[in-house]
């Protein structure tokens, strides 16, 4: 039985796969429920209505983010959408001082800059993380570690078709760990001159300060990671692979249930795992 404090959590991209299997898990916790669903997809007559197993009654859907918070009590909102609107949909939910949980990808320093100063100006609460998964939070840590000991590394990242952004978020984040943990010997360790001289950019991947990222799109895959390490006579590898978005759903959940003790905006889900 759902608890009557139950966080009351409100989804944005419901209509995507990562949205409404976040709505699906929501509705079968004891400590929270579904209060509205959102999605840029139901304007006028696409607007569907939530399916009975998200709870009963089932909870409203909205085309916006703002009328949704104007229409019911909400105390979460997560947002799985794009990136071209998820600054937009966490501006309005940190201005009506709510929680945000934000797994959309695309976020750039200064946008989470921008919101950092909405959210302490509304009194909010905003959490970012690039991967959900327990195993992928782990993956960043192990390479973190091990650049300690390795002065090259390349990052190879593999997701499906529909994945809009390229490198990834969680790419992005494991290259910066390895760049900036202490005792870095990546740091400083550029390599331009001879990706160039190797036939460019675009085939020798996307530099980051010196790390190399390939960027995979293919039919078959959900998400996967490989950091690579060479060194005299031996190499290193560590790989996560997310079989199914369900690998996402422990750490939304920890996201959700922390986020409001959270007294400023805070990246990464390593953060709530410590």
């Amino acid at each position: 039985a759902v608890s009557a404090s139950a966080l009351q959590v409100t989804v944005v991209g419901a209509a995507g796969r990562m949205g409404a299997l976040t709505a699906a898990t929501v509705a079968t916790q004891d400590d929270m429920r579904p209060a509205a669903l959102v999605d840029a997809r139901w304007t006028g007559d696409a607007r569907p209505t939530a399916e009975a197993a998200l709870g009963s009654p089932p909870p409203p859907c909205f085309a916006t983010v703002a009328a949704a918070l104007d229409a019911v009590q909400t105390d979460v909102v997560v947002d799985f959408t794009v990136p071209d609107s998820v600054f937009q949909n966490v501006r309005t939910v940190l201005e009506a001082g709510l929680a945000a949980v934000v797994g959309t990808t695309g976020l750039s320093q200064e946008h989470v800059a921008a919101l950092e100063k909405v959210r302490s100006d509304h009194d909010a609460h905003l959490f970012i993380a690039p991967n959900f998964a327990l195993g992928a939070v782990l993956l960043m840590r192990f390479a973190a570690e091990a650049s300690r000991y390795f002065s090259a590394a390349e990052i190879v990242e593999l997701h499906h078709p529909a994945k809009l952004d390229a490198p990834s978020g969680t790419a992005l984040r494991t290259a910066r760990l390895m760049l900036d943990g202490p005792g870095s010997l990546l740091a400083g360790a550029r390599r331009e001159d001879e990706m160039a001289t190797r036939g460019g950019r675009s085939s020798r991947g996307l530099d980051t300060g010196g790390i190399a990222i390939h960027s995979v799109r293919l039919p078959g895959l959900v998400a996967h990671q490989e950091v690579l390490f060479g060194g005299t006579g031996e190499t290193l590898s560590i790989r996560h692979d997310s079989i199914s978005r369900e690998s996402f759903m422990a750490g939304v959940m920890l996201a959700v249930r922390r986020v409001r003790e959270l007294p400023e905006t805070v990246v990464g889900l390593e953060h709530l795992m410590a």
